[in-house]
C-alpha cells in the first residue's frame, strides 16, 4: 500500500467518525429537549369570544342518516350543543388535531367525526356529565388528561 492509499483510508475513516459523532450529538440533544408529556392535543385555554363566530355543531335534521345509526350518536351531539363552549376548551385524545386539523373537542361535532370516533364521543359525554356536576373546563381537561373518560360505556348513553 502506498502513501496515497493510506491517506485515503485515513480520510474515509475520519469522515465516518465525524459523521457518527454529529449523529450522536444530534440524537442526544433531541432526546434531552423532547418530552412526550408536553405533547397535548389542540384546545383553547379559554371560552370563545363570540360563540356565533364558530361553525355550528350539527343538530336537528342533520342528526339523521348513515352516520347516526346508534342512539348514542344522536345523544352525544345533543349534549355537545349544550356545552359547546366547554368542548371548545378541551383537547381530543384521538389526535384529530393532527389528522383532521381540529382545534379542540368541539371541532369533532361540527361534522360527523363525533359519530365515528369512540374517544371523541366518550370525552364529550364525560365533559357533559362533569359540567353538570359543576366542574370547570380546566378541571375537566385535567380529568381527560388522566383518561377518566375511558370508563364511559357508549351503549348506556
Amino acid at each position: 500500500m502506498n502513501l496515497r492509499e493510506a491517506a485515503m483510508k485515513s480520510s474515509v475513516k475520519s469522515r465516518w467518525i465525524l459523521g457518527f459523532a454529529v449523529f450522536a450529538i444530534t440524537a442526544a440533544s433531541y432526546a434531552q429537549w423532547s418530552n412526550p408529556a408536553d405533547d397535548v392535543p389542540a384546545y383553547h385555554p379559554s371560552a370563545p369570544l363570540k360563540l356565533s363566530a364558530l361553525p355550528p355543531i350539527l343538530s336537528g335534521a342533520q342528526l339523521k342518516g348513515e352516520n347516526f345509526r346508534f342512539p348514542w350518536q344522536v345523544h352525544v351531539y345533543q349534549q355537545a350543543i349544550k356545552i359547546g363552549s366547554v368542548l371548545y376548551q378541551l383537547p381530543c385524545n384521538c389526535r384529530c388535531d393532527r389528522a383532521l386539523g381540529h382545534t379542540s373537542l368541539r371541532s369533532c361535532y361540527e361534522g360527523v367525526h363525533g359519530t365515528e370516533c369512540s374517544t371523541c364521543a366518550k370525552e364529550a359525554f364525560f365533559a357533559y356529565a362533569q359540567t353538570r356536576l359543576g366542574k370547570t373546563p380546566a378541571q375537566i381537561r385535567a380529568a381527560i388528561a388522566r383518561h377518566e373518560y375511558e370508563s364511559i360505556d357508549l351503549d348506556k348513553e
